[in-house]
Formats: C-alpha cells, structure tokens, sequence
C-alpha cells in the first residue's frame, strides 16, 4: 500500500465539500440538494463510480465548476466520493442536507480553505483516509481575539 497526498484545486472564492457516498445516483440527489438549499446557487459536482464502467458522473449549475469538479476527481481517483465546489455559497448552507443525503456515507470537508487528501493506493484503487484542512494552530485566542470573532459573526449575520 501506498500513501500518497493530493492537493484539491479550485479558486479561492470558492468553498468545497468533499464525500464518500455509494450509488450512482448520488450526483442527482446532491443536484436536487444543492438547488434546493441555495436558489441561483452556482455549483459543479463529480462523483467516482467505484463500479460497473467506473465513470466520473458530474452535474451542476456552472460549466467551469463542473469542469473543475471533475478534474479533481480524476487527480484524486479515489472510487466512491464526490466532491462539490461552489461559489457564492457556503457549506453552512448546504451541508445538513448533504449529510441527509441517502447515499452520502463521510464527509471528509466543507471548506474554503487550502485541502491535501490522504490517499490509500492498493492494486485495487485508491481511498480516501483523510484530509488536512488548512494550517496548524499558531496559537490560542485571546479576549481581543474572542470579541473580534464575536463581532466577524455579528457582521455576516450570525448572532450569539
């Protein structure tokens, strides 16, 4: 077996999800979930079929995302997961209903920020172990750092 890490890439206005699900009918009910959460909700999502022709499924609402969905997913090629990128939306927004999403079994992120994935390789395919979701820890928060949190999610519109 060999482990191997592979960055994510979509642009930095963007946030992604990255899944493991398990029927090919994943990218339709995700299609149904996104449009359904965030109206005019700009999204392109690809799924690896870990059976049968082992096809990457792809689907959205914006070509470049869909394109770039895939071209993740054929770097990672790791057989049953997904992964959506969106822009002008937030996983906050969307992720309780990808969760309850029939076939999503993990959800490794929902980020915005910098993703390497853990990979598994075998002579039979490659999985997904993990990921590494950002940085390390610089420090830990004083009360400065406390109110200006407070006051980031006053700002955007989240209360405490």
């Amino acid at each position: 077996m060999e482990l191997i890490a592979k960055a994510l890439d979509f642009p930095s206005d963007c946030n992604v999800i990255l899944g493991q699900s398990h029927f090919i009918k994943t990218v339709e009910d995700l299609y149904e979930v996104m449009v359904n959460s965030v109206p005019g909700v700009k999204f392109g999502l690809a799924f690896c079929e870990a059976s049968g022709p082992c096809l990457i499924r792809k689907d959205g609402t914006d070509s470049e995302l869909i394109e770039l969905a895939v071209e993740n997913m054929l770097h990672l090629a790791a057989g049953h997961s997904f992964i959506i990128i969106m822009r002008n939306a937030y996983p906050i927004n969307v992720l309780p209903a990808v969760k309850s999403c029939r076939e999503v079994v993990n959800i490794f992120c929902a980020t915005a920020n910098p993703v390497q994935v853990i990979l598994a390789e075998t002579g039979q395919g490659r999985g997904i172990l993990g990921v590494i979701d950002g940085f390390s820890p610089k420090g830990i928060e004083l009360d400065t750092d406390i109110s200006h949190r407070k006051k980031f999610l006053l700002d955007i519109g989240y209360k405490r």
